[in-house]
């Protein structure tokens, strides 16, 4: 991270998705400035137990770095974070938190999940996009973010 740029100062922006929205997201990025001034989180709604693909995907259309999300990871400016899948992932202390989800049978709300954890971090920092969702996933987190 430049010298200039203080940690806390740079928008995170929270991207969800249902598994179909992979064309939505490349779409996206295609749009997006190499540099926009800001992170940017990709939330998938992916089947757990299978290979991670969009980071991969997600280079072919962006210069900027992308990465799967590893606990513990401080967001940088100008980079492309993807959650992976069978995880629950929240935001605090600046840093990327991952949990392996409890309960598989349970619905899954990976998009509100960060999306509030985001509101609470990073307070009118965070912005919430919703391009594509399972049932109402988002809908909670966006209302979260927007209060923040």
């Amino acid at each position: 991270m430049p010298a200039n740029i203080k940690p806390k100062s740079f928008p995170i922006v929270g991207i969800g998705g249902s598994a179909g929205g992979l064309g939505a997201f490349e779409a996206l990025l295609k749009n997006i400035s190499a540099k926009p001034g800001m992170a940017l989180v990709f939330i998938m709604h992916l089947t757990p137990g299978h290979k991670n693909l969009l980071p991969e995907l997600l280079t072919r259309v962006t210069k900027m770095p992308v990465s799967e999300i590893q606990s513990g990871l401080i967001p940088e400016i100008n980079h492309v974070y993807v959650k992976p899948p069978n995880t629950d992932l929240a935001i605090d202390g600046r840093k990327f938190l991952l949990s392996t989800r409890e309960n598989a049978s349970i619905r899954h709300l990976p998009i509100d999940y960060f999306f509030r954890s985001l509101a609470a971090e990073c307070g009118n920092r965070g912005i919430g996009v919703i391009l594509s969702g399972t049932a109402t996933d988002g809908t909670l987190g966006a209302g979260t973010i927007k209060s923040a």
